[in-house]
């Protein structure tokens, strides 16, 4: 480990520098030996790591989002060149380059965070054997060994022995406790990090490896964490559980404002969304707007939850727009189709009829038959024809006047009638 930690020295001082201002403002409140002034020193060295790479964890969210897209599309050349791994591997480049995605780009923030992670554990690792580092000087040092969070020494473990824990004055009971819980929130905070991704923020309509591969993930990282956590001081698990629980928060944001599609968190999203466009009439933000702007842009290939979400508003009389807005409009509402079918396109097939099925049509025109025999049959008496014409007409020949009259039954109309069978006499 500190052959590892080596390599990041030329870090250490810009990290002990840091802490080192933080501690001037929390010796001046709580103390300069307290663990409160160091502890907090080191939250506040996360928090503005963290700050600093929220740059970097947008790319990693699109870089995953990216991935999850094109798992289908992976998976079906891992089939079809399963034989010839180099061609695999170019076809794998080739698709990569054409939708401008890294996978490298999801691991950015680990791999940024991990310099200040190992300068970090350097200087914590001095202040444990007595050395001076950075800006650290021997004052400096000293105020550090006395300060305790808890009852454990900054720089303590939890396998040191209590002989080890003499000089710091401190019980191995205490360090043992300490230490255990914040390695259980540690992992816990990793676990369920790692579990509402995989919950909340996943396309299950899609089952690729790349799933298994998360979900494995959600039971190793914990796990990870307990068994190298023993071996960590004090003030690297106050670093570690920090940034676990802002990763968490982050995620958490991340999931309830921009979630992805196909997911959990996108139909409890869109849901919450279609109740304040109702009751405002308008989205409200950009992100808001982007997210409305890519649904219908989708047209036909919305998933249920987009399809929902589009239905939900036609039926109030709201239209969604291509921009991303959404206006009030009855007419626009009710033209836009329920399969997706775009505004623009809407407006030219609104004065078209609805097809009807072939049993549909057979339906209408049996009842209305059966309503022109039910007219014709409550005629009174005296409005039926008489005289030559109405004999002729029962019989079902043509009146004298020449006046055309309807065929009985079994009888052709006009001309000679066909003569029965024999059989029929």
């Amino acid at each position: 480990m500190d052959t590892i930690a080596s390599l990041f020295s030329f870090i250490t001082t810009p990290v002990s520098w840091v802490i080192v201002q933080f501690h001037k403002v929390y010796g001046s409140i709580f103390g300069p030996d307290t663990g409160w002034a160091w502890g907090l020193s080191i939250v506040s060295l996360v928090i503005l790591i963290r700050i600093c790479l929220i740059p970097l964890f947008v790319k990693q969210i699109k870089a995953t989002r990216a991935m999850q897209t094109l798992q289908p599309e992976m998976k079906k050349i891992q089939e079809r060149y399963k034989n010839d791994k180099q061609r695999q591997s170019e076809e794998m480049m080739k698709l990569y380059k054409e939708t401008g995605t890294n996978p490298l780009s999801s691991c950015l923030p680990i791999l940024a965070q991990s310099p200040f992670f190992f300068a970090l554990y350097h200087v914590l690792n001095g202040i444990a054997n007595g050395e001076t580092i950075g800006v650290i000087n021997e004052s400096l040092l000293a105020s550090a060994q006395k300060a305790h969070i808890f009852g454990a020494p900054l720089a303590a473990k939890f396998t040191d022995s209590a002989s080890d824990l003499v000089p710091f004055d401190a019980s191995l009971t205490n360090v043992r406790i300490v230490t255990a819980i914040m390695i259980i929130m540690m992992s816990a905070s990793q676990f369920f990090t790692q579990r509402q991704l995989m919950t909340k923020n996943v396309d299950t309509s899609v089952k690729t490896p790349f799933m298994q591969q998360q979900k494995m993930l959600m039971y190793v990282f914990p796990v990870m964490f307990a068994v190298f956590g023993i071996n960590f001081p004090v003030g690297v698990l106050v670093y570690w559980l920090t940034t676990n629980v802002w990763t968490m928060g982050q995620q958490m944001y991340v999931i309830r404002n921009n979630p992805t599609p196909g997911s959990k968190a996108q139909a409890a999203y869109l849901e919450r969304l279609y109740k304040h466009v109702t009751h405002h009439g308008k989205t409200r933000s950009r992100g808001e707007r982007a997210i409305v702007k890519a649904i219908v842009a989708k047209g036909r290939e919305r998933n249920d939850a987009e399809r929902k979400f589009i239905n939900g508003l036609t039926k109030v009389g709201f239209a969604a727009q291509a921009d991303g807005t959404v206006i009030k409009s009855e007419a626009e509402a009710a033209a836009q189709a329920e399969d997706g079918t775009p505004t623009s396109t809407a407006a030219a097939k609104r004065q078209q009829p609805k097809r009807q099925s072939k049993s549909q049509r057979q339906s209408t025109a049996k009842d209305a038959g059966e309503s022109v025999s039910l007219s014709k049959s409550d005629e009174p008496e005296d409005a039926k024809p008489s005289g030559a014409a109405g004999t002729a007409k029962q019989a079902g020949t043509k009146p004298s006047g020449g006046g055309r009259s309807k065929a009985q039954s079994g009888q052709r109309k006009g001309g000679p009638q066909r003569p029965k069978s024999p059989s029929k006499k």
